[in-house]
């Protein structure tokens, strides 16, 4: 069963990053949970990017190298992983 997990957290990961155009190394991501995020979440996210700040059901990091966004999306509780807009 745990291999099965693992195998569908590493195949569900990719079909939640949404929305990045090529461009820099690094982007600004906003990743969004079914819940508000807790300071587990925070300090996990802590270590992709800088964290500045929260929404209601999101984590705002911001200098993510995009080849840890599907890292960043793997755990199950994370539904999307986007880009941060501008003023965001």
């Amino acid at each position: 069963f745990y291999i099965a997990w693992e195998l569908w957290l590493t195949v569900a990961a990719p079909h939640k990053v949404n929305g990045f155009a090529s461009g820099s190394d690094k982007v600004n991501i906003l990743i969004t949970l079914p819940f508000p995020p807790e300071r587990f979440h925070v300090q996990l996210f802590q270590t992709y990017g800088r964290v500045s700040g929260t929404q209601e059901n999101a984590v705002e990091v911001r200098g993510v190298k995009r080849a840890d966004l599907t890292t960043v999306a793997r755990p199950y509780w994370v539904t999307r992983v986007e880009p941060l807009q501008p003023g965001g």
